[in-house]
C-alpha cells in the first residue's frame, strides 16, 4: 500500500506530461507542428487501399481543429441515387459485378416486387455497394450509363480530419500510459498493489481497442465510398393510356386550371385591397357624414313644425 500513492503520482504526472505535449504541439511553429503530427499518423498498411485525402491548401472547410492544418484532408464520401430502367434484375447483377471489379464489394442487395400506378407487378430492387472513394466518378458514370432516367442523386461529403488527428494523439498517450504500468507492475512486488496497477492496465488497453477501432472506421470508410442504388423499372413512370385517353393528362390540366383560378382570385383580392377599397372609403365617408347632416336637419326642421302647429279646440258635447 505505501507504494501505490508513489505510482499513482507517477502515472498521473505521465498523462499530464502527454497533454500538454499534444496542446504544445498545436500551437508551436508549423514546421514543428509537422514534424510532430505526422509522428502521430502512423503509416497505414499497404494492403489498405488509398484513402481519399485532400490537401489542407484545397480551402475544405471541414473540420475546425488547429491540429488538422498540416496534415492531408481525410474525407468520407458517399451517394444515394434513384435510375429507372428497363430490366432491373439484369442492372442490379452489373452494378454489383462492377463494384468488385472495381476492388468493392457489395454490402447489400434486395429484389422486391412493386406496381404500377395501374396496379400490375414489376420489380425493383435496392442495391448499397462500397468502391475505392477514387474510383467514384467512374462508378456513379457507370451506373448512370444507359439507365432511362437518373430521378434523384445526391452525393455527401464530411471531414473528419480532426476527430482523426485527435484519435490519433489520444492513442499514443493512452499507449505511453499502458507501457509506464507495465514497466510498474514488472518491478511490483506487493500483491495488492499488482492488482490496482494490473485494474488501471486493463482501463488502458480497453481505451486503446476502442480508440483503435475508432481509426479502423474512419480509414475503411475514407478508403471505400458506400453508394445506395434505387432501381425503379420502366413500367413504373410510363402514363396510364385506356383507348387513347390519358387521366394523367386531364388531371394535370384541371390541376393547371384550378391553380390559375386561385391565382386570378388572389390577384383580385390583391387589386381590391389596395385599390377599390380605398377609394369606396374616401368616397364613403363624406357621403356617409352628408346623410347624418342631412338627417340631424330634417329631423330638426321637422320638430320645430310640430311645435308651431295650433291645437284644436275640443268640441263640446
Amino acid at each position: 500500500m505505501k507504494r501505490i500513492l508513489p505510482l499513482s503520482i507517477v502515472l498521473i504526472a505521465t498523462l499530464i506530461l502527454g497533454a500538454c505535449a499534444s496542446n504544445r504541439a498545436a500551437t508551436e511553429a508549423p514546421a514543428m507542428a509537422e514534424e510532430n503530427y505526422y509522428d502521430y499518423a502512423a503509416p497505414m498498411p499497404e494492403a489498405m487501399p488509398t484513402m481519399m485525402m485532400q490537401d489542407s491548401a484545397s480551402g475544405s472547410d471541414g473540420g475546425g481543429d488547429v491540429r488538422a492544418t498540416n496534415v492531408e484532408r481525410i474525407v468520407i464520401q458517399n451517394a444515394d441515387l434513384s435510375i429507372v430502367v428497363a430490366d432491373v434484375e439484369a442492372r442490379m447483377i452489373d452494378i454489383q459485378e462492377m463494384a468488385q471489379e472495381m476492388g468493392g464489394f457489395v454490402v447489400s442487395s434486395s429484389l422486391y416486387q412493386g406496381y404500377t400506378s395501374d396496379y400490375t407487378p414489376v420489380p425493383e430492387a435496392t442495391v448499397t455497394i462500397r468502391v475505392p472513394s477514387e474510383r467514384l466518378d467512374e462508378a456513379l458514370e457507370t451506373i448512370k450509363a444507359d439507365v432511362v432516367e437518373v430521378q434523384n442523386e445526391t452525393r455527401t461529403g464530411q471531414d473528419v480530419t480532426a476527430e482523426y488527428v485527435d484519435l490519433k494523439s489520444r492513442l499514443k498517450t493512452y499507449q505511453a500510459a499502458e507501457q509506464e504500468l507495465t514497466e510498474l507492475m514488472e518491478s511490483a512486488a506487493d500483491t495488492e498493489e499488482v492488482v490496482n496497477i494490473f485494474n488501471q492496465l486493463m482501463y488502458y488497453r480497453e481505451q486503446i481497442e476502442v480508440i483503435q477501432g475508432q481509426i479502423k472506421y474512419y480509414e475503411e470508410a475514407a478508403a471505400l465510398s458506400a453508394i445506395s442504388i434505387r432501381i425503379v423499372a420502366e413500367e413504373t413512370i410510363k402514363p396510364i393510356e385506356i383507348g387513347g385517353w390519358e387521366p394523367q393528362g386531364v388531371a394535370r390540366d384541371a390541376i393547371q386550371d384550378l391553380i390559375y383560378f386561385w391565382q386570378s382570385f388572389v390577384d383580385f383580392l390583391i387589386y381590391f385591397f389596395l385599390n377599390t377599397l380605398p377609394r369606396l372609403i374616401t368616397i364613403g365617408i363624406p357621403l356617409y357624414l352628408a346623410f347624418l347632416a342631412g338627417r340631424w336637419i330634417f329631423r330638426k326642421v321637422r320638430g320645430n313644425k310640430k311645435k308651431v302647429e295650433p291645437q284644436q279646440p275640443e268640441e263640446k258635447k
